[in-house]
């Protein structure tokens, strides 16, 4: 298979030069002007992050994307999707809250903000899955589906139930309206150690679905028919003592995401962006963020978003790990920073599934843009 160009660019500025414009001059780099724009409705899939983290990807960013999509005679927004579990973004109007606290406004990025499957997450549109092997059809947020073009622009970093949080993600799991997340996380349902559990409570906080229950020993307790397998619960127990009884479960939220992310982007133009930076072990969808695993990384684009993931899970296992992070807790460097943090996920399986159903290569040719020369 053709190996995909994946443009990169550093985080370094000269005097005179800002990241924007290094973004800017990446996304002209890597073509974004050969799509056509002109008149056409273009959703920006970002996350807004979840408020109390402060790890998720500045407005500023998203403005640059904005603004050169404007330029190129197009109709950009900011969009993301409804989330299954208890925080400040399972409703249109919390969500909105969240974004403007986080700073993401008109103002700010120069585009609205639409959130993609309405204000309770029931605005969605069966999509077909083309060349799906575990789903015929994916639940996508209406205003997603509407967009002429699609854009992600994805802050890459770990995830405690897919290993990590890239283009794929952001996408698939992402685009989903809540009933679509439903269906990816439904395989799997976790369960208590009842042996390491300690009573403290943290995890009903975070579930949505009221499945958690205390019992005489004050130990927590699942109820399967009620519970919706977000996951939630598994990232946010101190103890560590939830997990997945069912080991493909995993798995099987990876593969069905990417046939989510293949039913948002087939038909229609569609481009990628990366950021890596402020590498956090965790999703932004905690409302806290843990210090960065490595140093920052720089900026990356593609048309194919599954060779972008790929180079970001490269560039991020061959960078040193930050001593006092989650990743040094672990003793050592590793050729692998992902699956030490999270050692019962497998991220492989979202390359090769989207590989398999024809989403893209993991085969990549990283070009790179404006890299900053030391002086000798």
């Amino acid at each position: 298979m053709t190996a995909s160009p994946v443009y990169f660019t550093d985080m370094r500025c000269p005097v005179g030069t800002s990241l924007q414009d290094k973004l800017d001059r990446l996304m002209r780099r890597a073509g974004i002007e050969k799509i056509d724009f002109d008149k056409k409705f273009v959703a920006i899939k970002l996350h807004f992050g979840e408020p109390g983290n402060l790890s998720f990807l500045r407005p500023n960013f998203a403005k640059t994307v904005a603004d050169r999509v404007k330029a190129l005679g197009g109709r950009p927004f900011l969009t993301d999707c409804n989330t299954l579990y208890v925080g400040r973004r399972n409703n249109a109007l919390v969500h909105l809250d969240a974004a403007y606290e986080n700073g993401y406004f008109p103002l700010s990025t120069g585009c609205q903000i639409i959130i993609g499957d309405g204000l309770k997450g029931t605005d969605d549109v069966d999509v077909p899955v083309s060349g799906g092997v575990h789903l015929q059809s994916a639940k996508i947020g209406r205003a997603i589906m509407d967009a002429d073009i699609f854009i992600s622009l994805t802050h890459f970093k770990g995830h405690e139930l897919t290993g990590f949080g890239g283009a794929i993600k952001n996408i698939g799991m992402g685009c989903g309206s809540r009933a679509g997340k439903m269906v990816m996380h439904s395989d799997g349902k976790p369960t208590v150690d009842q042996e390491k559990c300690v009573g403290c409570r943290t995890c009903a906080k975070y579930c949505d679905a009221s499945a958690i229950s205390f019992g005489e020993n004050k130990k927590a307790h699942i109820d399967h028919n009620n519970c919706v397998g977000c996951g939630r619960c598994i990232g946010t127990c101190i103890a560590d003592a939830i997990f997945t009884e069912i080991d493909s479960s995993n798995e099987m939220v990876n593969v069905k995401m990417v046939e989510y992310t293949k039913a948002v982007l087939d038909g229609r133009p569609h481009f990628h962006i990366a950021i890596v930076n402020q590498v956090s072990p965790c999703c932004d969808c905690h409302s806290e963020n843990d210090a960065a695993i490595i140093p920052d990384i720089g900026m990356f684009a593609s048309f194919d978003p599954v060779a972008l993931d790929m180079a970001c899970i490269d560039a991020v296992n061959a960078a040193p790990m930050i001593e006092g992070s989650a990743l040094s807790d672990h003793g050592q460097n590793s050729q692998d920073h992902f699956s030490v943090i999270h050692h019962g996920t497998d991220w492989r399986s979202q390359i090769s599934h989207a590989e398999k159903i024809g989403l893209g290569t993991r085969q990549y040719e990283r070009i790179a843009v404006g890299i900053h020369k030391p002086n000798p």
